[in-house]
């Protein structure tokens, strides 16, 4: 019985994490917070490649836990070498399929997780994982991992959600903020759906971290902490970068 119930569960979870992932695909394009999110991690790439390599095809980019890739598509439309890595295969598949309309060379999608996966160390400039660690079996893992495939002096850009997000509170203050149809607009696009994924999705986690805990753990794995800042959605996550500077 114990078998059957974990496989039920197993299944509920996967077929929630890729709905998820196939609606997160739509919700990138039509979402300010998400559009503005990829813009400070892309203005970010960008600057670490700038005392790389005048090359950007020669800049290699690891986006860890990638989903359908949206964000591994805009780094590799900016010029970018770009593998992206997900552990589920149907949007791995996904991701294949729009690599493959786009006519993307310098992309590549890979099954895996990152603990797992065979990925050379020292073999990426950047490292990019954006809104998984808090549902990460193992976070601190993942954090060891980056900096291990990470080349030395090479750059990570980790953002994870701070506390639960709140659907009543947060469409209050984007309502008083912004108005009623902004808040409407936000409850449809991703306070709905997320509140939906949370409920449903496996009992992993959840690994919320405050600046303070987030940059403890970073510094425990290897990395110098430069920057952390505050951000999505009335700064319902933390962004940190941080520096790899030397083998161990």
């Amino acid at each position: 019985m114990g078998s059957l119930q974990g496989g039920l569960q197993w299944t509920i979870d996967r077929m929630v994490s890729i709905g998820y992932g196939l609606v997160y695909d739509y919700i990138f394009e039509q979402f300010a917070p998400y559009q503005k999110l990829q813009a400070e991690v892309l203005e970010l790439v960008e600057t670490a490649a700038k005392t790389t390599s005048p090359d950007r095809r020669a800049f290699q980019v690891l986006d860890v836990d990638c989903g359908p890739g949206n964000l591994t598509f805009v780094l590799a439309e900016a010029g970018f070498s770009v593998l992206g890595l997900e552990p589920y295969g149907a949007l791995v598949e996904l991701a294949r399929e729009k690599r493959r309309a786009k006519r993307l060379a310098n992309l590549a999608f890979s099954q895996g997780n990152l603990e797992t996966a065979t990925v050379r160390e020292s073999a990426f400039d950047q490292v990019v994982n954006v809104h998984s660690l808090y549902a990460h079996a193992d976070p601190v893992a993942v954090l060891a991992h980056a900096w291990r495939v990470l080349k030395p002096g090479g750059h990570a850009i980790f953002v994870n959600h701070t506390s639960a997000v709140r659907p009543r509170v947060t469409f209050g203050e984007i309502r008083r903020r912004e108005g009623p149809g902004a808040a409407l607009r936000c409850l449809l696009l991703w306070l709905f759906p997320h509140w939906l994924f949370e409920a449903t999705r496996r009992r992993v986690g959840p690994h919320y971290w405050d600046e303070a805990t987030f940059t403890s753990h970073l510094r425990n794995a290897g990395f110098t902490v430069l920057e952390t800042r505050r951000t999505f959605l009335n700064g319902a996550s933390v962004l940190v970068l941080a520096k790899k500077e030397h083998e161990a």
